[in-house]
C-alpha cells in the first residue's frame, strides 16, 4: 500500500483516517477539500484544482481523502488501494453534527480560509446535512458498482462498515508498516 484513496460519505471520518494512515506509513496526505476550497467557500476552477491534484499525486506514495468524482480518473490511474468507509447513516450524521458544532464553537479555520456557521450548517442549500442526505445512497451505489467493475480489478478495495472494522484494519496496517518490507 503506497498509493491509497480514502472515500466515504460526508462525516464518515475520511480525513482523520487518511491523516492516521499518512502518519503511520510516513507518506504524504492529500486532502482534496484543501485543494478545492478557496476563500469565502468558493471552489477552485477545475483547471486549477486538477492541476494542483496532479502535482500532489506526482510522488511515489500518498494517501488521498475525498469524493470528488472528477478527480477519480487522476487518482485511480495510480492508486493501489481504495479504503471505503461505508458506515451507517446515523453514524455519519452524529459525526458530522459533533465535528461541525465543535468547529463553529471554536471558530476553527478550515483550509486556512473559511469557517462553518450555524446558518450554513442547518439552513443553507449548501448544508452538509442536506448534502449527506442527498448523496448517501447514491455514493453507496457508486462504490459498489466501482468495486464490481472489472476495469478496477487491479485495485485492492477495503470496504469498512464500522469503526471496529476500521480499527482492526488500521491495526493490521500498523503491524505491516513496522515489519521489514511492510
Amino acid at each position: 500500500m503506497r498509493r491509497i484513496h480514502v472515500v466515504g460519505s460526508t462525516g464518515s471520518g475520511k480525513t482523520i483516517l487518511a491523516a492516521e494512515i499518512s502518519a503511520r506509513l510516513g507518506i504524504p496526505h492529500i486532502e482534496l477539500d484543501s485543494l478545492y476550497w478557496q476563500e469565502n467557500w468558493q471552489g477552485a476552477e477545475d483547471e486549477i484544482f486538477l492541476a494542483s491534484l496532479r502535482d500532489a499525486l506526482s510522488g511515489d506514495a500518498w494517501v488521498v481523502d475525498g469524493n470528488y468524482s472528477r478527480t477519480r480518473p487522476l487518482i485511480w490511474e495510480r492508486v493501489d488501494t481504495v479504503v471505503w468507509l461505508d458506515y451507517p447513516l446515523r453514524v455519519n450524521l452524529w459525526r458530522l453534527l459533533r465535528r461541525s458544532l465543535k468547529r463553529i464553537f471554536l471558530k476553527e479555520l478550515l483550509w486556512g480560509r473559511n469557517r462553518e456557521t450555524v446558518r450554513a450548517l442547518f439552513i443553507s442549500r449548501e448544508s452538509l446535512f442536506f448534502w449527506l442526505f442527498q448523496t448517501y445512497n447514491r455514493r453507496r451505489r457508486t462504490y459498489l458498482a466501482l468495486i464490481a467493475d472489472p476495469n478496477n480489478a487491479r485495485i485492492r478495495f477495503v470496504h469498512l462498515r464500522s469503526q471496529s472494522e476500521t480499527n482492526r484494519w488500521f491495526g493490521q496496517i500498523s503491524s505491516e508498516a513496522g515489519s521489514p518490507g511492510g
